[in-house]
C-alpha cells in the first residue's frame, strides 16, 4: 500500500513535443536517462527527426485535433518546446486543448526563454506575448496546472551567433551592450534538460524531509534555473582563456543597449529582419535589470540538485559551433 501511494505520488508518463529540436531533444534524453519516466515524442506525421532509443513515438496531425488527444491520453505529464519558425501561439493553443480533453495534470509551457514574468520585457518584445498567454489559457482551462521554466537565453546557442550575445570569434570582435558588466541569467541545453528530469522527478505532493520540493508548491508559477550568471567581460575572459589570446588582441565597441533596441525597432519596421537579434538580445541588458532573474527572483537550481557547469567548456561549445556555422555546415 506503501509503495503504491509513493509511485502515485509521482509523475511517470512524460509526452515532449519537438523531441528532436535543440532543447528538446536534451530534456527527453535527460527524462529517459532518470529510469523513472516513459517518454513519449508527439511528433508531425511527416516528421524527419531522429528519436534517441527508448523514445516512444506517437504521430500527430494538428489539423485533427482528435489526433493530438489521442496522442496524450494517459500522460501525467506534457513539455513543450516548439521552434521559433513554427505559429507558437497557434500551435501551443491546440496543444493546451488537447491536454485538458485528454486529462493530463502537468504542462510545461513554451518557455525555455528570459522571464517572461517581467512586465517590462514582455511589452516590449512580442515574441513573449503568446508565453503569457498559454500561461492564462491553462488557468482559464481549468484541466491542467503549469510549471513555467524559465532559462535566460540559450548560452552555447547565443554566444554562438555574432548578433546575439555580440561575439566574432574568428575576427576576434565583440559588441558590448552598455558597458558588458550587466549580468545575465543565461542556460545551457544539458542543464534544462537535467532541470526538467529533476524537476518531473519531484513529488507531486509535499513529503518529508523536504516539503518545498513538490510539483504542488511550484503550481502555476513561473520557476527560475540557469548555468551561469555573467556578464560579456566575463564570456570575454573565458574566450581569452580558451583561444590564448589576450585583450588587446580584440577589438572591442560599446553601444547601450536601449540604443541598440531602438535602432533594431527601426530597421525591422524597414524590413530588415535580420535586426530581430538586435531587438531581442539588448532587452536583457537594459538598466531594469531583467536579465538578472537569479538575483531578482532566485533559482530553483539548490533545490533540483543542478550541478554548477564548467563556464569554459560551455564557451568553448559555443567558440566551434560558430566556426561550423561559418563553414556552412
Amino acid at each position: 500500500m506503501l509503495e503504491k501511494m509513493a509511485s502515485g505520488n509521482r509523475i511517470k508518463n512524460v509526452a515532449v513535443v519537438g523531441a528532436g529540436g535543440n532543447v528538446g531533444s536534451y530534456i527527453a534524453n535527460a527524462l529517459l536517462k532518470t529510469g523513472k519516466h516513459t517518454v513519449t515524442a508527439i511528433t508531425r506525421h511527416n516528421s524527419q527527426n531522429k528519436l534517441a532509443e527508448g523514445i516512444i513515438s506517437k504521430e500527430i496531425d494538428y489539423e485533427k485535433p482528435e489526433t493530438l488527444v489521442d496522442a496524450l491520453r494517459g500522460q501525467d505529464a506534457l513539455v513543450i518546446t516548439l521552434s521559433g519558425y513554427s505559429p507558437i501561439q497557434e500551435t501551443e493553443e491546440k496543444l493546451v486543448r488537447a491536454a485538458a480533453e485528454a486529462g493530463v495534470p502537468w504542462i510545461l509551457p513554451n518557455e525555455w526563454s528570459p522571464d517572461t514574468a517581467h512586465e517590462g520585457m514582455v511589452n516590449d518584445l512580442f515574441l513573449f506575448k503568446p508565453k503569457v498567454a498559454t500561461r492564462k489559457l491553462i488557468e482559464e482551462i481549468g484541466k491542467s496546472s503549469y510549471i513555467a521554466l524559465s532559462t535566460g537565453f540559450w548560452y552555447e546557442y547565443s554566444l554562438a551567433m555574432p548578433r546575439n550575445y555580440g561575439f566574432d570569434f574568428a575576427n576576434h570582435t565583440v559588441k558590448f551592450y552598455n558597458d558588458g558588466e550587466d549580468k545575465i541569467c543565461t542556460s545551457t541545453w544539458p542543464q534544462i534538460g537535467r532541470a526538467v528530469a529533476a524537476l518531473l522527478s519531484l513529488p507531486i505532493q509535499p513529503e518529508e524531509p523536504n516539503t518545498e520540493a513538490c510539483l504542488e508548491k511550484l503550481k502555476n508559477r513561473v520557476v527560475y534555473i540557469n548555468s551561469f550568471n555573467i556578464s560579456q567581460k566575463d564570456m570575454l575572459a573565458s574566450a581569452l582563456r580558451i583561444t590564448g589570446t589576450k585583450e588587446e588582441d580584440w577589438t572591442i565597441t560599446k553601444e547601450p543597449a536601449t540604443q541598440v533596441y531602438t535602432t533594431g525597432q527601426e530597421h525591422l519596421k524597414q524590413g530588415k529582419k535580420e535586426a530581430f537579434a538586435n531587438v531581442l538580445y539588448s532587452r536583457i541588458f537594459f538598466p531594469d535589470g531583467a536579465g538578472n532573474f537569479e538575483d531578482s527572483k532566485g533559482t530553483l537550481n539548490s533545490m533540483l540538485g543542478l550541478p554548477k557547469e564548467d563556464l569554459d567548456e560551455a564557451t568553448n561549445i559555443a567558440i566551434e559551433r560558430q566556426k561550423t556555422q561559418a563553414d556552412g555546415h
